[in-house]
């Protein structure tokens, strides 16, 4: 059984356009987001998927793998399909989704990530939350909130504060969902094949579209968060981070 990870990577994005390839502390960000993944024990191959020919020769020129595929995919999630069709994975061959805009994310999550996959080969698919501790992320609408069941299974991911505690609580406990995924690979397949479901659609939460059509979702907890660049302004952070 391999294990293979896939970055998808788009030069155009609404808010920030050619992302991957803003220089951080000197090196573009997919650079950043693929020697991370390469350091994972857990992982046996790392390519980046990507439709833009700048990007493509970007990840060749520093010695990384890179797959191109159709600049008409509407997720990164359909990229990574097509990528892993192109390798030819076997069925249940684990399919790593790490999200390009997360360059200093801590590699041993992949670990974590992947452990329930291969404890169950029942499992379609598994993904990661932070225990969120900022009340700035709590109610920020871009980052996004995972509740579970007592076995740890997704029970809803929601833009909004859930749970929603009706009754003050000197202890309240939210988790922030970290949005990176392993799929069995044909679980993955399948996955780009379900209709979209009205939550999906209400929230812009691709992962909703698992659970409106019954499929289980095992979440584990990270102590690790893993900070997004979302505009240009989140480049500082990020170099302020790597400078600590």
């Amino acid at each position: 059984m391999k294990k293979v990870a896939f970055i998808p990577a788009r030069y155009r994005s609404t808010r920030f356009e050619g992302k991957p390839l803003a220089l951080i502390a000197g090196r573009p960000m997919i650079q950043h987001v693929y020697e991370r993944a390469t350091k994972s024990q857990a992982l046996d191959e790392v390519y980046v998927a990507t439709d833009d020919q700048g990007i493509f020769d970007c990840v060749v020129g520093f010695g990384g793998k890179a797959i191109m595929t159709d600049e008409h995919h509407q997720s990164g999630t359909d990229r990574i399909a097509e990528a892993a069709d192109t390798l030819k994975l076997a069925d249940h061959d684990i399919v790593v989704n790490i999200q390009g805009d997360q360059p200093i994310f801590q590699p041993t999550i992949i670990t974590e990530l992947i452990a329930p996959l291969i404890e169950d080969p029942n499992l379609p698919m598994s993904t990661l939350m932070h225990r969120i501790k900022d009340d700035r992320e709590l109610h920020d609408t871009n980052h996004i909130k995972v509740v579970v069941d007592n076995k740890g299974y997704a029970l809803y991911f929601s833009r909004l504060t859930i749970p929603f505690y009706r009754d003050r609580q000197p202890r309240v406990t939210h988790f922030k969902h970290l949005g990176i995924y392993a799929y069995r690979k044909h679980f993955l397949v399948t996955f780009t094949k379900l209709g979209y479901g009205l939550l999906e659609e209400a929230e812009k939460l691709e992962q909703l579209r698992a659970l409106e059509h019954g499929f289980k979702i095992r979440v584990v907890e990270t102590p690790f968060d893993s900070t997004e660049v979302d505009t240009p302004d989140d480049i500082q952070v990020i170099e302020e981070k790597l400078a600590t």
